[in-house]
């Protein structure tokens, strides 16, 4: 009943939220050629990287500890936002854009508090906070926008993370830093965060790989494929933010795994046979996303796959061979993204995130035998 409890928490806050986030992107799409809606998302994906590589006190790393009863988090926060301002000199050296620098500080803090919220296991709390932000990119995302075209947009998106900073700043009122609790745990950290920035990489390479390699265009075409993809996922996202704190407390959520798995091959087919043929209906002029939609739709059950290995190494602290699975992934994606892309277009784009996820689930499996032998 507890576990149900839970996660019907996670999964509204997560439901609910990402259901008024996508349809935000998506009427946002539906005033855009894709050529525009391409160059917004590269620029996203800039800001989302440069969040990856400053937050050394990754979201798993301070639910990890939180959740064991270990007060590093305040400590992990002060080096994270420390390490923002060497990048935003950086980013705004290449980019001369301040709106870049808001966001990736934005997300940032977000993620840092989202650890925390996990680690205590305060579902009410996740709730509550993931509808308010997600509540604001609507309202705030959309009078941004038509006031200020696609800066205002981004400037909109970081201001909806302010109550995750007002969060931060309660934990440092509350929790004193101590930078003792680093010493003998700097090993699970570093690989935590190059986990994470590999991750990053991961999620945001692509934007980079399609940007220059096939332009703006076809860069739209498949971040909307990709946003659906994203939405699709809610539901095995939802039970790997419950698995990880439950194992981190010593628990075996053997039932949540086996939902992972049957949700994800429902929605294989969902996104195979029944999305293309509403993506012609809303937005004609992205009728490249069709078939990549199809394509990526295989990748449900070895992304689920992936999360049930990550959530199972990271509680017992063993994440070097997730960063090692990660680093694979990241590999693989970006050179046959550069190789089949220039082959086969958007498709080839397609097939490479599949092919990375197929990659990285194969190998955390072989590790997992190779465990328990």
């Amino acid at each position: 009943m507890k576990i149900s409890t839970n996660l019907s928490k996670i999964g509204a806050a997560d439901i609910i939220g990402n259901g008024i986030t996508a349809a935000f992107w998506f009427f946002i799409a539906s005033l855009m050629t894709p050529s525009e809606y391409g160059e917004l998302s590269y620029y996203l994906g800039i800001a989302g990287i440069a969040s990856f590589m400053i937050m050394l006190g990754t979201e798993n790393t301070i639910t990890v500890y939180v959740a064991k009863k270990i007060p590093i988090h305040t400590a992990l926060y002060l080096i994270s936002l420390l390490l923002f301002i060497p990048a935003a000199i950086i980013l705004f050296i290449i980019f001369n854009r301040i709106d870049i620098l808001i966001l990736a500080l934005a997300y940032t803090i977000g993620n840092l508090a989202v650890g925390e919220i996990f680690g205590n296991r305060k579902y009410n709390s996740y709730f509550t906070h993931v509808l308010i932000q997600k509540s604001l990119t609507f309202v705030l995302g959309l009078f941004f926008f038509y006031q200020f075209g696609v800066v205002g947009l981004i400037i909109a998106l970081a201001l909806t993370y302010a109550p995750y900073a007002y969060r931060i700043v309660k934990e440092f009122k509350s929790i004193k830093i101590d930078f003792t609790l680093l010493k003998n745990r700097w090993g699970f950290i570093i690989n935590n965060y190059t986990i994470i920035l590999t991750y990053g990489f991961w999620g945001q390479i692509d934007k980079l790989i399609v940007m220059p390699l096939l332009g703006s265009s076809v860069l739209g075409n498949y971040s909307l494929a990709l946003q659906v993809i994203m939405v699709l996922t809610i539901l095995p996202s939802i039970i790997f933010k419950y698995l990880l704190p439950q194992e981190s407390h010593g628990q075996n959520p053997a039932g949540a795994r086996k939902i992972l798995i049957m949700i994800s091959g429902l929605i294989t087919v969902l996104g195979f046979f029944v999305v293309p043929e509403i993506i012609p209906i809303f937005y004609p002029k992205f009728d490249q996303a069709i078939e990549a939609v199809k394509i990526m739709s295989i990748s449900f059950l070895p992304s689920s796959i992936v999360r049930i290995y990550t959530s199972k190494l990271l509680s017992m602290e063993k994440s070097r061979f997730i960063l090692i699975s990660q680093i694979i992934s990241v590999t693989i994606m970006t050179t046959s993204m550069i190789l089949l892309g220039d082959m086969f277009g958007l498709n080839g784009i397609a097939a490479s995130y599949v092919m990375s996820l197929v990659i990285q689930a194969g190998f955390l499996f072989l590790i997992n035998r190779k465990m328990y032998r």
